[in-house]
């Protein structure tokens, strides 16, 4: 309803993980090489963790969207509160393996020999489990015995397993430390900085449709960085209502009074890591600290005789 408004064509802050808006940091250029290079080494297994809300399944579909393209077979398994049947039935329907015989020898026959003709063709199959966080052991022991599916030389399957950190802390149980042993490669999704942050806003912003004119005050964004803490999720959240605030009292940018107002509705105020400070104080407090040191260093040049002070 906002989006005449503004001047946009799509709606910028939807929180479905669309690859369109994947954001790309340093951390996150990292995970994907980490993931793509796992699959195109035939590394067998790779593990990608980071905490609720950092862009880990938009990153996954990123990644989908490209192997697709690749013309690689892939299945994505990203209901995970599954048996071992359900598990492996989900897994060959999503490959697309023919068959009505669901006893578990025929299923891992008729999914070996599937894997073999891929193989002899050049191809590459990739199964890639998101919320593996909530696998049962025995899941994960089926996991691991997938592995087991290859030639003397190369992995037959390539798995990618994705999840919270808690995924990290269940792998280290000791019943658990053979599919541990075999995780060759390991990426991981972060929170962004404040200059991220902005980045990340304005990004989503004209990947919308926006003109590239401010819609978001600087002390604004400075103020969801320090409410959303970084989270890309909770970024999106917080600029999706700022915008539709702002739309209901007609005002074409939105200032840090209505971050303020959007986080104390969603209860973000009260953040046990960032303290309840008030953003736009913030944010003025430090350009004017930046001001002063530069304003100090000029006349220390112009008179060296004056005393040397601190860098801030």
């Amino acid at each position: 309803m906002y989006k005449e408004f503004f001047g946009l064509r799509a709606n910028p802050f939807n929180v479905n993980p669309d690859p369109r808006y994947l954001f790309l940091t340093r951390h996150t250029e990292e995970a994907l090489a980490c993931l793509t290079y796992g699959i195109q080494s035939r590394k067998g297994f790779v593990l990608l963790t980071g905490e609720v809300g950092t862009g880990k399944t938009t990153l996954i579909n990123k990644l989908l969207e490209w192997l697709r393209m690749q013309q690689m077979a892939t299945a994505f398994i990203f209901n995970s509160r599954l048996d071992v049947p359900q598990f492996l039935d989900y897994m060959m329907t999503d490959f697309g393996i023919p068959g009505e015989n669901r006893e578990k020898s025929q299923v891992l026959l008729r999914l070996y020999n599937w894997l073999l003709d891929r193989y002899r063709a050049g191809e590459t199959a990739i199964l890639i489990v998101d919320e593996a966080q909530n696998l049962s052991d025995e899941v994960l022991e089926e996991i691991r015995m997938l592995t087991n599916l290859e030639t003397f030389t190369e992995k037959l399957l390539q798995i990618v397993l994705v999840g919270q950190p808690e995924l990290e802390q269940k792998l280290k149980q000791p019943q658990l430390r053979q599919l541990r042993q075999r995780l060759t490669l390991r990426a991981k999704t972060h929170a962004l900085g404040r200059e991220e942050t902005r980045a990340y806003v304005m990004q989503r912003l004209l990947i919308a449709g926006a003109s590239g004119l401010p819609i978001f005050e600087d002390a604004a964004l400075a103020a969801i960085h320090l409410y959303s803490e970084g989270i890309p999720r909770v970024i999106n959240l917080l600029c999706e209502h700022c915008l539709v605030n702002a739309f209901v009292d007609r005002q074409k940018t939105i200032s840090v009074e209505i971050v303020d107002a959007v986080a104390k509705d969603f209860d973000l105020t009260d953040s046990a890591v960032s303290p309840p400070l008030v953003a736009k104080e913030k944010f003025d407090l430090i350009e004017t600290l930046k001001a002063l040191t530069a304003l100090a260093d000029r006349l220390r040049q112009s008179d060296p005789e004056l005393p040397q002070g601190r860098k801030l």
